[in-house]
C-alpha cells in the first residue's frame, strides 16, 4: 500500500501543476495520465499472475482519492479505467484472450475506456440498440451516440451491445476492442460545466474483432456482480478526494485569518468543524461500501441479493449528495476568496466537478430502482458489520 500511495502522490503532484489548464481548456489531463503510466499505476489492480500488482479495491480507491484531490478529471479517468479493468479481471480471468489482454495492459500500461451508453435508450446502460453481428470467429459492431470519456486518448474500449441482432434490448454482452480494431467518428464535443478534462465526447463507433474478445459472461451478470458496485465505490472515492481538497482550502483560509487576528476565533472556524464532520461521514460511507463489497464477494448469493444492490446504490447516492454540501460549506467559509477562480482558496472548480456526481447515473433513476426493490426487501436494522 505504501508504494502505491507514494506513486499516487507523485502523480497527484503532476496533476496539480496542470489542473487549472485542463479545466480552462477542457483538455485531457495528458501529463497526469503519462505520470500514471510511468508509475505503472494502470495495472495495479490486475492480478500478479497477469503482470499486475494484485492491489485490492481499497488500495485502488485510495489512489483514486489522492489523484482526485489534485485534479478531479485525472482522478475520474483513473477510476473509470480501473472500473473497466475490473470487469476483465472478474469475468475474463479464465479466457485466454482476456488473460493476454491483461498482460498487455500490464506490459504496455494501456488506458482502457468505456462505451456503455448509446443514443436512443435514455441513458439506461442495461439496454442496447446495437448488436454483435457474428460471422464465424469474427464479429462486427456499430454503435451510435456513444459517450466515451477520453475516447480519443484510450488504447482500448470495453463496449456493450445486444448479444445478436434478434436479441432483446436487455440481452447484452461486453466486448474488448483495441485501438487498431475500431474507428471513432466524432459527433458531439464535450463542453461541460465540470469534469471538463474527462473529454466525454460523443462518437459513432464501428469495429471488427474476434469473437474471443467478447467476455464470457452476459453483461447483466457483469454489471450486477462487479461493475456497478466498483463503479459506485470508486466514483465515491473521486468525490471524497474533491471534498477533501475543498475542506483543506477552507481550513487554510481560517488558519490565515487566525494568524492575522491573534486571540480571536475566526468566524469560519465553526463551519470548518461542521465540514470536517461531514467529510468523516462521507469517508465512512465509502469505507462501508468497500467492506460490504468485500464480504459479498465471499458469498455468491449475497453478491446477487437485493440487499447488496440497495446498499451499493445508497453508497453512490450518499456520496454524491454529501460532496456538494461539503464544498458549499467550504465556499461559505472562504467567501469571495473561494468564489473567485484566481485565489489559493478557490473552490469553484471543485463545485463544478462535484455537481456531476448526482447525474452520473442519475440519482433519480437509482432512487426509482431502489424504490421498486424495497417493495420486496426488508431493510436490515442491525449495526453489525
Amino acid at each position: 500500500m505504501s508504494s502505491l500511495v507514494a506513486r499516487a502522490q507523485l502523480v497527484g503532484a503532476v496533476a496539480a501543476q496542470y489542473c487549472e489548464d485542463v479545466d480552462k481548456e477542457g483538455r485531457f489531463p495528458s501529463e497526469a495520465v503519462r505520470a500514471m503510466k510511468e508509475a505503472r499505476l494502470l495495472s495495479a489492480f490486475i492480478p500478479r499472475a497477469f503482470g499486475g500488482e494484485g492491489a485490492d479495491l481499497s488500495e485502488i480507491a485510495e489512489v483514486v482519492s489522492i489523484i482526485s484531490q489534485a485534479c478531479a478529471s485525472a482522478g475520474m479517468t483513473y477510476a473509470m479505467h480501473q472500473i473497466k479493468v475490473s470487469s476483465v479481471i472478474s469475468h475474463g480471468d479464465k479466457a485466454e484472450w482476456h488473460q493476454d489482454f491483461m498482460r498487455r495492459i500490464s506490459r504496455d500500461q494501456l488506458l482502457v475506456a468505456s462505451a456503455t451508453t448509446e443514443g436512443g435508450v435514455g441513458g439506461n446502460l442495461r439496454n442496447s440498440i446495437c448488436a454483435v453481428e457474428r460471422d464465424g470467429d469474427r464479429f462486427t459492431l456499430a454503435k451510435d451516440g456513444c459517450v466515451i470519456s477520453y475516447g480519443r486518448d484510450a488504447d482500448a474500449i470495453l463496449i456493450t451491445a445486444r448479444s445478436r441482432p434478434d436479441a432483446p434490448a436487455s440481452d447484452q454482452v461486453m466486448a474488448v476492442l483495441t485501438k487498431d480494431q475500431y474507428k471513432l467518428e466524432l459527433t458531439g464535443v464535450w463542453d461541460a460545466m465540470g469534469m471538463r478534462g474527462t473529454c466525454s465526447d460523443n462518437f459513432k463507433f464501428s469495429a471488427e474483432g474476434d469473437v474471443a474478445q467478447v467476455l464470457p459472461n452476459d453483461f447483466g451478470e457483469i454489471a450486477a456482480k462487479s461493475m456497478l458496485a466498483i463503479c459506485h465505490i470508486l466514483w465515491s472515492a473521486v468525490w471524497y478526494g474533491i471534498a477533501s481538497s475543498a475542506v483543506s482550502r477552507a481550513q487554510s483560509f481560517v488558519r490565515a485569518e487566525a494568524r492575522r487576528n491573534p486571540g480571536q476565533t475566526p468566524p469560519g472556524a465553526l463551519r470548518v468543524a461542521e465540514a470536517a464532520n461531514m467529510l468523516q461521514l462521507m469517508r465512512s460511507n465509502t469505507i462501508a461500501g468497500l467492506s460490504r463489497f468485500a464480504d459479498a464477494k465471499l458469498d455468491e448469493d449475497d453478491l446477487g441479493s437485493v440487499g447488496f444492490i440497495v446498499a451499493m446504490n445508497n453508497i453512490k447516492i450518499g456520496a454524491s449528495r454529501m460532496v456538494v454540501d461539503i464544498i458549499n460549506h467550504a465556499l461559505l467559509i472562504t467567501g469571495i476568496n473561494g468564489y473567485r477562480n484566481n485565489t489559493p482558496y478557490s473552490v469553484g472548480r471543485h463545485m463544478r466537478d462535484a455537481l456531476s456526481a448526482q447525474i452520473m447515473i442519475s440519482n433519480d433513476r437509482i432512487f426509482g430502482n431502489v424504490a421498486n426493490l424495497l417493495l420486496m426487501h426488508r431493510l436490515d436494522p442491525s449495526l453489525a458489520a
